[in-house]
């Protein structure tokens, strides 16, 4: 199972996702909801309390990582975001020298979603930040081969954001999920490599100015 970690930057700090934020994250859940159209963002105690712990429970089984996003601005949670559908490859063929890939070390894929802000922190950088550590972390100290972004095909603002990563596209899935407005929804798909990270990396430092981040144990 992935250890827990602490991800800081300049503008936000990405903690361990617990029940002890549920009233932050309510708050900032509840400041303005018309742009949660494609994106399920709980909307009272007990659904924000539900989605902390089913979060927990995927972390305890070793299939995702959550955060509480925590922006330096104000020192309050504004969010959430996870690194999530970890898999841990296995098989007959051998790893190259100096590559992880056995299972129980460190996840060989993983997706990067469940990402929500407060109004108040959107279009702040906040949510470019976050990425941008969540992505660090992923290919400098797990390594990863792929990470996955997805997004409803109708959520301009979301795809355009994933877009601007320097992300691939990988085309649309029909009919891949439950939308968050209760349509059968289409998911566009994007994925960047471990190859492709160092020009990423570069992109997203320029768009941020950043010249350091930190990974500090929890």
């Amino acid at each position: 199972m992935s250890a827990l970690v602490t991800l800081s930057g300049r503008l936000v700090r990405l903690e361990p996702l617990s029940l002890a934020v549920v009233d932050d994250l309510i708050a900032a859940a509840s400041e303005d909801r018309s742009t949660y159209g494609f994106t399920r963002v709980p909307g009272n105690r007990d659904e924000m309390v539900s989605y902390v712990e089913a979060a927990l429970a995927e972390q305890a089984e070793g299939r995702t990582v959550p955060f509480a996003i925590r922006w330096l601005h104000t020192d309050r949670v504004v969010g959430a975001t996870r690194l999530m559908n970890l898999e841990y490859w296995q098989g007959p063929m051998p790893w190259p020298p100096g590559t992880r890939g056995a299972v129980g070390e460190v996840p060989s894929v993983a997706d990067i979603g469940y990402t929500w802000l407060g109004a108040s922190a959107q279009g702040t950088g906040a949510n470019r930040e976050s990425k941008f550590l969540m992505l660090s972390h992923a290919f400098e100290t797990w390594q990863v081969h792929r990470i996955t972004l997805k997004a409803d095909v109708r959520n301009v603002r979301s795809r355009a954001a994933i877009e601007a990563l320097g992300a691939h596209f990988d085309g649309v899935r029909r009919a891949e999920s439950r939308g968050a407005d209760d349509t059968v929804r289409d998911t566009a798909f994007y994925s960047i490599l471990i190859s492709e990270w160092p020009a990423v990396r570069e992109r997203l430092l320029h768009r941020l100015g950043l010249v350091e981040t930190t990974v500090e144990a929890a």
